[in-house]
């Protein structure tokens, strides 16, 4: 790579436009949408479509929405040809959907082309040849006049050729090839002369494709392109100005969003961008994009896995994990500070149905594609305690009390920090298992009962009874407190068995039901002023608060035998 003055390559001359128009305006309707896919698209595969692959293709495009489908270049070979004779042959083609073919300004090419869409009941012509400075140097050794001569030609044998065809309907459309690198006066001195031939009027009106065939210079430039052709042109009202860009600086969505600024009325694209080189523009992305600025854009991907498992198994090209919209992984949140916020703003959204979505870090409700809720938070190393309470709560309908959350998030980040990989939604369940409900020892529950009683001054107190495995050995105990919860902390601290006080309690259902299953969290405050939570399972919510606090406890003397092992070998002790 050359260093300091680059003399290579040189940047694109801007567009003389000083009252340019495009920047203050907003988008506020979807164009006319023509997918490429089956042309552009294929032609760009290691291994094109077969008939039978384009037809599923064909199907998909028509479902999703789009009422106009370039369906091949049927002068390039038989394949492309028999295809097109297919869709007509078996009225594969909705009434309201036209296709579209595409020919280069040749005579032969021009009438295998016409031959290909006999008994077609519409159709666009879509004619082209190569305009640019480079091309007419390199390519054509040819000057301006005899490339205008190549594009004249075209369309006057276009136009005779559509006598011949009275029973289909057919749309002319017109590209200056390489319009992006074509001197702008040049190709508005083109497209008018192809005009001027075909005879357009506000009824019948002419395609004038705009392509970036190939993408110099940044989206702006061509904002200022298509505006200048757009005030410079004779008789603007009875053309649709159409876009055609290409992804080679990575901004081909941007270049036309600013091109419909500018005042383009329709697009050309492909499903995921696919296309020459970086591929054409994303008609997927453009469309979710208008979408999530409420812009209805009469294109379905309400069920975005299907759409993306056709095009893949069709196309053979796999989709990137972070696509906009359509990756694996683009509704996926691993920070832990975006896991916190999207939690949040989950649990803050209006679940009524068509509510303004207002959602941290996701601009669209992955519900509206057919996502599912369940892949927005995943975790690993990076992750933080918004996520795992997330994924506890949506999967398995646990609520962690906030402080719970920091705790477990802590447990979390160390099993993913030891492993190195992301943690499954079974694998966070089954740690949240081992630490707080499988607990088992050195305390186990055997028996549990209570009785309400008043005392002497007439006040309701609650006793309890308890049977309590410690080490193995059965301890009875019994006490008397506000509550079950109260009277069997008490009884624990009276017998010695623990010494500690509580500091919290919640308790939430699990499932709905005469058999359904509570979970209580408590926390405890142990001598040494630590903290522990500790959770249980059962139906009898004052079982399911006894094992809860049980295994905060077990889980403080696991903590103080790690402490005891690693600073001075000791065993443990009898109390905890």
């Amino acid at each position: 790579m050359q260093k300091g003055h680059i003399t290579k390559y040189q940047p694109f001359p801007p567009i003389d436009l000083p009252d340019r128009q495009w920047p203050s305006r907003t988008i506020t309707s979807a164009p006319t949408w023509c997918s490429v896919d089956l042309r552009d698209g294929n032609q760009a595969l290691a291994i094109p479509m077969s008939v039978a692959e384009k037809l599923e293709m064909f199907k998909l495009l028509v479902q999703i929405g789009f009422k106009e489908i370039e369906v091949g270049f049927p002068a390039a070979s038989q394949i492309e040809f028999d295809f097109i004779r297919r869709l007509i042959e078996e009225d594969h083609i909705p009434d309201d959907v036209t296709i579209q073919v595409l020919v280069q300004a040749r005579e032969e090419l021009i009438e295998r082309t016409f031959e290909s869409i006999q008994g077609a009941k519409k159709a666009i012509v879509h004619l082209y040849n190569s305009t640019s400075p480079l091309q007419r140097r390199v390519v054509f050794g040819l000057g301006k006049p005899e490339i205008i001569n190549i594009a004249t030609r075209g369309a006057q044998l276009v136009k005779k050729l559509t006598a011949t065809i009275p029973e289909t309907q057919i749309i002319f459309q017109y590209s200056p090839e390489s319009f992006s690198s074509t001197e702008i006066d040049f190709s508005l001195e083109i497209c008018e002369a192809v005009v001027d031939i075909w005879q357009p009027t506000r009824e019948n009106k002419i395609i004038l494709n705009l392509p970036a065939t190939v993408e110099f210079f940044t989206p702006n430039i061509h904002a200022d392109q298509i505006e200048w052709f757009c005030r410079h042109m004779r008789n603007r009202n009875t053309a649709i100005i159409s876009l055609h860009t290409h992804n080679d600086r990575g901004t081909g969505v941007a270049a036309t969003e600013l091109g419909l600024l500018a005042g383009a009325d329709r697009v050309e694209g492909t499903l995921f961008g696919n296309g020459e080189r970086t591929g054409n523009v994303d008609i997927v992305t453009l469309a979710l994009n208008m979408y999530t600025q409420g812009i209805d854009s009469h294109l379905d991907f309400s069920d975005i896995n299907a759409v993306s498992a056709i095009y893949e198994k069709c196309t053979r090209m796999g989709i990137p994990p972070r696509q906009p919209y359509a990756g694996e992984l683009v509704f996926t949140a691993f920070s832990g500070s975006h896991q916190d916020a999207i939690n949040k703003g989950m649990t803050a959204q209006d679940p009524e149905p068509g509510a303004l979505w207002q959602v941290p870090y996701l601009p669209l409700d992955p519900k509206d594609i057919g996502r599912t809720y369940e892949a927005i938070i995943r975790i690993n190393s990076q992750s933080g305690k918004g996520g795992v309470a997330y994924i506890l709560e949506s999967d398995f309908g646990f609520q962690l009390p906030r402080a719970m959350r920091v705790e477990f998030g802590k447990i979390i980040n160390t099993i993913a920090d030891q492993s190195g990989e992301e943690i499954p939604s079974k694998g966070i369940l089954q740690a949240f298992e081992r630490e707080y409900l499988q607990r088992s020892g050195p305390l186990k529950l055997d028996a549990f009962s209570t009785q309400t009683l008043l005392d002497s001054d007439g006040k309701e107190t609650v006793e309890c009874t308890a049977s309590v495995l410690v080490n193995g050995s059965l301890h009875t105990i019994q006490a008397h407190g506000n509550g079950p919860i109260d009277a069997f902390a008490r009884a624990l601290n009276q017998a010695e068995i623990a010494k500690f006080k509580v500091l919290s309690y919640s308790e939430h259902s699990l499932s709905q039901g005469a058999s359904a299953q509570a979970v209580a969290y408590i926390q405890i405050q142990m001598l040494s002023e630590q903290t522990f939570f500790g959770a249980g399972i059962e139906t009898n919510i004052e079982i399911a608060s006894v094992k809860a606090m049980l295994s905060a406890l077990n889980r403080a003397q696991a903590e103080q035998r790690q402490v005891a092992y690693s600073s001075a070998g000791n065993a443990g002790t009898k109390h905890i």
